[in-house]
Parts: C-alpha cells; sequence; structure tokens
C-alpha cells in the first residue's frame, strides 16, 4: 500500500520548513544562481553525461515523489524568506523504518543555526510523527559546513563509503552518520538547544579521513 506523505509546515524560532511550491521555483533560481560557487562543489551529478536543469520540473518530481511515500521536500525559510531546501528522501517502512536528509542553504544567511534548526525539525517529525526508526546523513569529507551541522546535533558517524555519490562530476567519498529514534528521547532540537550533545558525537575517527583524502585505487588490468 502506497502511503502518501503529507509534508508539514515546522517552525522553530525565526526558522521554519515547510512544502516546497511550483510557486517557489523564482526565488530557488535566485538563490541558485547567487551561491552558484558556494553550491557547486555538493551538488549530484549524472555519471552519463550532462541533465538539462528545469526548475519547475524539479520541484514536481519531488512533489511527485511525496505523493508515492518516498520522500518528504521542504523550503527552509528564515524571517519567511526563502534560503534553502531539506529533502528527506529513500522513505521505507517495515522492518527498516529509515530515511536520509540532504539540504543546503544561501551561503548569506550561514552561521545563524537555521541548518541544524531545519535538520533537528525534520528529524524530530519524522521520529514522532511518521515513527521511522533511523535516519541518516552522508556527507563529502571536504564540505566542513555541512560536517557542523551533524557534529553539532550529535548523529553519530557510521563510517566512511568510498564513491558513494555522482557529485560535482564524479563518484565521491562519503562520511556517514545517523541517528535512531532510542537515542533520543526528548527529540534532537531539544537536546541541542539544552546543550546535551556528547562532546565526541559525529567525531571522525584519523584513519577514515586519511582514507577519504588518500585517492581510490585505479581498477588494474589482468
Amino acid at each position: 500500500m502506497t502511503v502518501v506523505q503529507v509534508v508539514p509546515v515546522l517552525k522553530h524560532g525565526r526558522v521554519s520548513i515547510r512544502p516546497i511550491r511550483v510557486r517557489d521555483a523564482r526565488p530557488l533560481e535566485r538563490e541558485l544562481i547567487a551561491n552558484r560557487s558556494w553550491l557547486e562543489r555538493w551538488e549530484a551529478t549524472s555519471p552519463y553525461g550532462p541533465v538539462q536543469s528545469d526548475t519547475k520540473a524539479s520541484i514536481r518530481s519531488l512533489q511527485n515523489h511525496a505523493r508515492s511515500g518516498g520522500g518528504l521536500p521542504f523550503a527552509i525559510e528564515f524571517d519567511g524568506e526563502f534560503v534553502g531546501q531539506l529533502n528527506v528522501s529513500g522513505i521505507t517502512y517495515g522492518s527498516v523504518a529509515s530515511a536520509s536528509i540532504g539540504y543546503w542553504v544561501s551561503e548569506r544567511v550561514a552561521g545563524h543555526g537555521i541548518t541544524p534548526t531545519a535538520v533537528a525539525l525534520a528529524t524530530d517529525y519524522c521520529f514522532t510523527q511518521m515513527q521511522l526508526h533511523r535516519m541518516e546523513i552522508c556527507i563529502r569529507p571536504e564540505n566542513a559546513p555541512s560536517l557542523r551541522v551533524v557534529q553539532k546535533l550529535g548523529f553519530r558517524y557510521e563510517g566512511l563509503r568510498r564513491r558513494f555519490i555522482h557529485i560535482d562530476g564524479d563518484w565521491r567519498d562519503h562520511f556517514c552518520f545517523a541517528l535512531v529514534r532510542e537515542e533520543l528521547p526528548h527529540g534532537v532540537l531539544a537536546r541541542w538547544l539544552e546543550g546535551q550533545v556528547p562532546v565526541d558525537a559525529g567525531r571522525v575517527p584519523d584513519a577514515d579521513r586519511d582514507a577519504a583524502a588518500t585517492p581510490f585505487p585505479a581498477p588494474t588490468g589482468r
């Protein structure tokens, strides 16, 4: 049976996340153009060649994914202004009951706690309202701002995934972080705001940092 996802409106302080709409296409395009150099290193690409970008079609695809039960596509707002996106994807129920989170915000509002607040709101909703058990975030080792987000919120480091996602024109390594529901009896947002996140949460072992900095071995001929 298909579970149609109702994308909620969630808010804390000056930060809110809400369902992305087709009429967000114009502000989304403005932000993507203004933040080209800020975002392009982290954008997913296709190993099969360039893909034409159509903002409205992309939003409709996200909405269709939500209607089919596979995702929750959010717009991130700061003081009511569109500043980024957050997507909960790969929603799976049953014995797995998990999902993944991806996100970006405009460089001009970075440093205001917007991204960790948005991620915490979405994660708490998935745990409490959707009854998911595990939430995962995978981040390129070079993406220091995103790594700070998972460290602030206490996502637990789970390992290095070699050549995991095609990003910026090649297959890129990612560090994997996750939380399970029973780790957060009072919620992700509350634990962060109350200063209860473990100091070493999200710490990546030096061995994995070294491995990620080492070029992946090229295939050898026979």
